[in-house]
C-alpha cells in the first residue's frame, strides 16, 4: 500500500499550487484514464515497455496512482478500505477452486 506520508505529500504537493480547485471528481477521472492510456502506449505492439524503456513505464505507473490517489481522496475513500473490499469481491467472483490457472471470465 501507499503510505501515510506518501499520501500527504500529494495533498501538500497540490495544496501549495492551489490546483485543488480543479480538481473534480470528473476531471480526476479523466486524468486516470489518460494517463492509463499513456501507460498502455508503452506497450504499443509488444508485451514488453517499447524501446526497453521502463522509466516512461515508471512514470505512467506513478501519473495513474497519483490520480487514482487524488479522487479517491476527493470522494472521501479510504484507500485500504476500497482495495480489501474490492479483493474480497472479488475472491467470491473467482474462488480458488474454479479460477486458479485459468484466466476465462466467469
Amino acid at each position: 500500500m501507499i503510505s501515510d506520508i506518501t499520501i500527504d505529500k500529494i495533498r501538500q504537493f497540490i495544496a501549495d499550487r492551489d490546483w485543488d480547485q480543479f480538481h473534480t471528481p470528473g476531471a480526476l477521472a479523466r486524468s486516470v484514464s489518460i494517463e492509463a492510456g499513456e501507460l498502455l502506449e508503452c506497450f504499443q505492439w509488444s508485451d514488453e515497455p517499447r524501446d526497453g524503456n521502463l522509466e516512461h513505464v515508471h512514470e505512467e505507473i506513478a501519473d495513474v496512482l497519483i490520480y487514482c490517489i487524488m479522487l479517491s481522496n476527493k470522494l472521501g475513500f479510504d484507500l485500504d478500505e476500497i482495495v480489501l473490499d474490492k479483493l474480497h469481491k472479488n475472491a467470491e467472483k473467482y474462488p480458488v477452486s474454479t479460477a486458479k490457472g485459468s484466466s476465462a471470465k466467469q
